[in-house]
């Protein structure tokens, strides 16, 4: 045995030495007095502390009562049975920064034995932004029962007056004849009414039912790569950290996309949108729009974009625009193989500002293009691909609000080209 190697055996420090600064989560080794001996930069920001305020004092000044107070006693009653409780396992803990302010985290506890020596590792990931998303989830789901509720009520509502007038009118039918075509007409509005209700629940259904589903899968994904994180603690593992670590941003970023679906039809919807009309670089936008998009571009993937004019300004709704552009192109990797091109064309026509989005996917089925457009609305050959169906939707919305249009063409096998015009100059 090398020197070299007798010192990494005689000193755990420097085992960890490598890794330890590097970590995204906060990593603290201990002894069995619970002394605290090493802690990395992660774990001094998490908690609020300096490196001389936490070295050798005891782990517990980072837990709430009664952890506190009784973590000295969990070691030691370790040490005697044998009995792991929490190493190797992992729980969900509150952890307690200088400022005495409390956050929820994830702790993975590691034995390391040197000699007759044993010192523990513990790995402490933040939750806070994993329970915000989740205490979301919640809120968002009161308030579609909450609206389903006002919606039922004023249906109720509607069914009652219709009841009252009904028996008025059958009053009044027996010496006014004509009334009843008066009635035939209620009647009919009734019908109609109630088919509109019908079709709002059966999309508030749906949505619910599509929206738990996607939210369910990526919300699995962070649970089991934060899970897995913590048992990669050597240098050769970190590839496969880092590939957990890109699962959860991932993730992240797939629920903040159906959130803003939802939040972007609700505004609509209720009319709370409103252009907000500035003066901009065109040729900027497209840039920047560009390089956002060259992120989410599969493997071998290509996005192609070219356009027949130089820098110009263009008179209309920024971020409106853009949210529009990226949606469609967005839509063009997602439902695109990898190692497939995606083309943007970008054309002026006198004052029409043209953009083609070609793909080579799968293609739309000839017999659902009319839905095209429509709530929720996700053709029958790409049910696997995740969505919420609302992009295009919102997309139609968007344009109609900036007085734009939106075409497409579509062959299965070959691929789909999507077709916008704009005013360069909208006006009012």
């Amino acid at each position: 045995m090398s020197p070299e190697s007798h010192s990494a055996h005689d000193n755990p420090l420097n085992i960890l030495e490598s890794i330890v600064e590097t970590a995204i989560d906060g990593i603290f080794l201990i002894d069995t007095r619970g002394k605290v001996l090493r802690v990395n930069s992660a774990g001094l920001d998490l908690f609020g502390y300096t490196t001389a305020e936490v070295l050798g004092q005891n782990i517990s000044m980072l837990m709430p009562a009664p952890h506190r107070e009784n973590h000295d006693g969990y070691i030691h009653n370790y040490l005697d049975s044998g009995i792991k409780k929490i190493i190797g396992i992992g729980r969900e803990i509150e952890g307690r920064r200088k400022d005495g302010s409390l956050f929820p985290a994830r702790l993975a506890v590691s034995e390391i034995i040197i000699g007759e020596e044993h010192y523990f590792t513990g790995i402490i990931q933040d939750l806070t932004l994993m329970k915000a998303v989740q205490e979301e989830i919640i809120k968002l789901n009161h308030e579609l029962e909450q609206l389903v509720i006002e919606r039922t009520t004023e249906l109720q509502d509607a069914v009652n007056l219709l009841l009252e007038t009904n028996q008025q009118l059958n009053k009044s039918i027996e010496k006014h004849k004509s009334y009843e075509l008066a009635l035939l007409a209620t009647r009919d509005e009734l019908r109609k009414s109630l088919e509109k209700e019908k079709e709002l629940s059966s999309l508030k259904s749906r949505f619910v039912s599509m929206a738990s589903h996607e939210f369910k899968t990526p919300l699995a994904s962070i649970l089991s790569s934060a899970a897995l994180i913590s048992k990669y603690t050597t240098t050769e593992q970190a590839p496969d950290r880092s590939r957990h670590v890109d699962r959860i941003k991932s993730s992240v970023n797939h629920l903040n996309n159906i959130l803003m679906d939802f939040l972007s039809i609700t505004r609509l919807e209720e009319g709370h949108f409103v252009p907000v009309i500035t003066r901009f670089s065109l040729t900027g936008m497209l840039a920047d729009l560009k390089n956002e998009a060259d992120g989410l571009l599969k493997k071998g993937q290509q996005l192609i974009c070219d356009h027949d004019f130089e820098d110009i300004d263009m008179k209309s709704d920024k971020n409106i625009l853009r949210n529009i552009l990226y949606n469609l192109i967005s839509n063009a990797v997602k439902y695109s193989d990898e190692g497939k091109k995606i083309t943007c064309r970008i054309r002026l026509e006198e004052e029409i500002f043209l953009i083609q989005i070609s793909d080579e996917g799968g293609g739309i089925p000839p017999y659902e293009r009319k839905r095209i457009g429509s709530r929720i609305f996700r053709a029958s050959n790409v049910v696997n691909v995740p969505g919420t169906g609302l992009g295009l939707n919102i997309v139609l919305s968007y344009l109609h609000a900036l007085k734009g249009n939106l075409e497409f063409e579509s062959q299965q096998g070959v691929g789909t080209t999507f077709t916008i015009t704009l005013p360069l100059s909208y006006e009012k």
